[in-house]
């Protein structure tokens, strides 16, 4: 004897099961984790005190213009 099985669940299963497929497709492509972005933040960000450390000042305290 066949086991009964309820369609509304089983259509729910099947939508649940596609967006996870759907969304390991997307995190896979374009995904990172925290940890990666973390260190990419902090690479930019030392990478910009660096480049201002670098910096030279005029009389006033200021960057000079490029002119």
């Amino acid at each position: 004897m066949a086991e009964i099985i309820n369609l509304r669940t089983a259509k729910k299963q099947a939508a649940r099961a596609a967006a996870r497929k759907s969304g390991d497709a997307n995190a896979a492509k374009f995904g990172r984790s925290k940890t990666e972005r973390r260190l990419n933040d902090t690479r930019n960000e030392k990478a910009t005190r660096d480049l201002e450390a670098h910096r030279r000042e005029g009389e006033d305290g200021e960057a000079p213009s490029g002119d």
